[in-house]
């Protein structure tokens, strides 16, 4: 009796660490959205918005280019974590 007492208490702890390890995983990847503003817009003489599209440099293209690989393959890692972590 008291070895399946122990095998279902360690079922539902492995399940709250899975748990807790996916929240946590989850804030601290919305911790980095928290912190960006959309950029302000300028003001014509009239006081209207303008909205432009800004021409960008082939660095400022590699940059981003860059930047979007690098989020794509730390969204992989964090899933292949969160694969590894369930028992």
């Amino acid at each position: 009796m008291n070895q399946i007492i122990n095998m279902i208490i360690r079922q539902v702890m492995n399940q709250l660490i899975r748990r807790g390890i996916s929240a946590g995983i989850n804030q601290a990847g919305k911790m980095g959205k928290r912190g960006k503003q959309p950029p302000m817009g300028e003001i014509d003489d009239y006081g209207n918005p303008v909205q432009g599209q800004q021409q960008l440099t082939p660095e400022e293209r590699q940059q981003r280019r860059a930047m979007r690989e690098e989020r794509r393959r730390h969204k992989q890692a964090m899933q292949a974590t969160r694969k590894m972590s369930k028992f």
